[in-house]
């Protein structure tokens, strides 16, 4: 290849400002093009720096491994692949694209970026040079398979090279692999016309001819070679139905979700959702059983599943690839232990799971809303003697006063672990809690939760209705659970201490019975006065975990005042129950507008502040990705 005159460095992360400027554009179904949705994310990344930047990674379909665009504008290759498990990188660059013949160890010939998209199912880059131009396009097709597509203007060779982290490289004719510590394989397949040498952790090659396809097969265990090389020959020879396959499948993620009535800013948030979860999604590996979503694998303490996360994901999920919402229960109920309990998270390396303490009971809502979307008999037959179970596991180890009403509580007797059960974690209504022994396995808070209690009777009727599904009967006595929380001088849902005394704390546990439809008009009416009112949660993001009327409201408190998504939908949706639609639209508007950097190029994020909408906690968050995508398909109906 002739050496470039130069390259323009341009990375486009703006574009995104003309798709924004037809925001109250009406699309038809059929207009409806997911190459609209481009640059979402910045995407840039440092392999070299000693830490990694926190921006997202290129990574789907299951897969462990994720691939970024250089900082360094120089290179034209996508940087990686990264290692999900191991938080490192296999290679800065595997497939770099030169500007000419490399002259000697290590003197390479940068041909650099001239323009750079990515798009929710691939990344794409061109760079220009004297003789033409290169283009290169990477898609990830599945948990083990990424597939690189360059094509070549001129009649000039393309010379190419890629460099290990760690280890070195072997060859067999066009194909060369490296193995880690661990024993998995990453193998690179060449299509014809290609010239490769090794040398240690480099290799070189040149490519003749207008189109070259290359893929990157990842093995995590029984690499054997032969077999390795078929398959990669498969794949290089298959590319074009393995690319269809591909866009199709994602034509399958966004466009039944696609609503024509709502903006292009909206469509945006939507797209945006379902791309954080899916590249959040972890095929199944070592003690995980089942494929799931991950809460962020940006993080890197994100490595396993978490309980409440999964029923939420589910929830979303279901409406973008239902047998992966399947799959994200199934993870967690594979750990379900003798008594019925359900572990708060699971890790690849089962010794790590935790069963200090559970997560709300947000299970039976998942399995419902897959049912409803394929209607699935036998997978509510699969989980339904679980969920019973687990059902019942609250009220035999959560119920001290053994009145029907249940408590947070612990396997460990420890308060944190019982803070933990409720999810948020250090929230002001524990604050004087204390803990009281029920068994030998088991102890509870000495305060009752409203939602926690809201749950498990809305839960019960997700059972009964399986139950009839199934042609079986389920118990469920015709109580009111949520009234003996409702302060009426107040106007509000509060926990309460074993004996009744309130915990008199302004949070969003006091609207989880409008959320699942429990409470009374009346009730939700005064609610809603409260919800509404700007001096405690009609803040600037609506909804904060706290009242900023609160005494102790904070900031950047974790659970003591920031944004977190998932209350905030609780929140809109049991407006819209009860009536309040408009009032539900307008609060939608207010997240969809505000949050930081959702309508640029910034990653979701776990929380945010309540007061500026500034984004904290973990990017690239799963459950707050989730929540939106729920907004998103409740904006703007009765």
């Amino acid at each position: 290849m002739l050496k470039y005159f130069s390259w323009i460095g341009v990375f486009i992360l703006s574009v995104f400002s003309m798709a924004c400027s037809s925001s109250v554009t009406k699309l038809d179904k059929g207009d409806f093009n997911m190459d609209d949705y481009y640059n979402l994310f910045d995407i840039r990344q440092d392999p070299n720096a000693a830490k990694r930047l926190t921006n997202p990674l290129y990574t789907d379909g299951g897969a462990w491994l994720g691939y970024g665009v250089p900082l360094d504008t120089s290179v034209a290759a996508f940087c990686g692949p990264y290692d999900l498990a191991a938080r490192s990188w296999w290679s800065s660059a595997i497939v770099e694209v030169l500007g000419g013949e490399p002259k000697g160890e290590g003197q390479l010939d940068r041909l650099g970026q001239d323009s750079v998209v990515s798009y929710v199912d691939r990344l794409w880059m061109r760079s220009n040079y004297k003789g033409g131009k290169v283009e290169q396009t990477l898609r990830i097709l599945s948990d083990s398979t990424s597939l690189l597509v360059i094509t070549n203007s001129s009649a000039d060779p393309v010379w190419i090279s890629g460099v290990l982290s760690k280890g070195g490289w072997r060859q067999d004719g066009s194909h060369i692999w490296t193995e880690n510590q661990r024993g998995e394989v990453i193998m690179l397949s060449f299509s014809e016309g290609v010239t490769l040498s090794t040398k240690a952790e480099r290799y070189t090659g040149r490519l003749m001819g207008k189109q070259h396809v290359v893929a990157i097969t990842h093995f995590r265990k029984g690499f054997h070679k032969q077999d390795a090389k078929k398959n990669g020959r498969r794949i290089v020879n298959e590319e074009g139905s393995l690319i269809q396959a591909q866009s199709m499948r994602w034509e399958r993620y966004l466009k039944p979700n696609f609503r024509a009535e709502l903006s292009f800013e909206a469509h945006r948030v939507m797209v945006k959702s379902v791309a954080t979860l899916m590249s959040n999604w972890r095929s199944a590996r070592e003690d995980i059983k089942h494929d799931g979503i991950v809460p962020s694998h940006v993080a890197d303490y994100f490595v396993g599943l978490w309980a409440w996360d999964s029923w939420k994901h589910a929830v979303a999920i279901a409406h973008v690839d239902v047998n992966l919402a399947k799959n994200q229960v199934r993870a967690m109920f594979d750990f379900q232990d003798s008594a019925g309990m359900v572990a708060d998270c699971i890790y690849p390396d089962s010794k790590e799971n935790n069963y200090r303490d559970s997560k709300p009971p947000l299970a039976a809502w998942a399995v419902n809303e897959i049912y409803e979307v394929d209607k699935d008999k036998d997978f509510v037959e699969e989980m339904y003697g679980k969920l019973v179970r687990y059902h019942n596991w609250w009220y035999m180890n959560r119920d001290h006063d053994h009145n029907g009403i249940c408590e947070y509580g612990a396997t460990d007797g420890t308060l944190e672990a019982a803070k933990w059960e409720s999810g948020m974690d250090n929230a002001i209504r524990f604050d004087d809690a204390k803990m009281l022994q029920n068994n030998s396995n088991a102890w509870s808070m000495n305060q009752e939760s409203v939602e926690l209690n809201a749950y498990l009777k809305v839960e019960k009727q997700y059972l009964k209705k399986f139950a009839v599904i199934l042609g079986q009967s389920f118990e469920d006595e015709d109580k009111d659970v949520v009234t003996t929380f409702f302060d009426r001088d107040r106007g509000y849902f509060f926990d309460r201490r074993l004996g009744g005394e309130w915990i008199e704390h302004f949070g969003p546990e006091g609207w989880a019975p409008l959320w699942t439809g429990l409470a009374t008009q009346t009730q939700a009416d005064a609610v809603v006065k409260v919800m509404s009112d700007t001096s405690k949660f009609s803040t600037f993001i609506p909804f904060p975990t706290a009242a900023i009327s609160e005494e102790k409201f904070m900031d950047r408190g974790y659970w003591r005042g920031p944004i977190w998504l998932d209350q905030v939908y609780f929140a809109i949706s049991g407006l819209r129950r009860y009536g309040y639609a408009s009032l539900a639209d307008s609060y939608t508007e207010q997240v969809f507008d505000r949050l930081e950097g959702l309508k640029e190029e910034g990653p979701i994020h776990e929380n945010y502040e309540a007061r500026t909408g500034k984004r904290l906690k973990a990017p690239h968050f799963s459950w707050s990705a989730a929540h939106l995508f729920l907004l998103y398909k409740e904006f703007k109906t009765l």
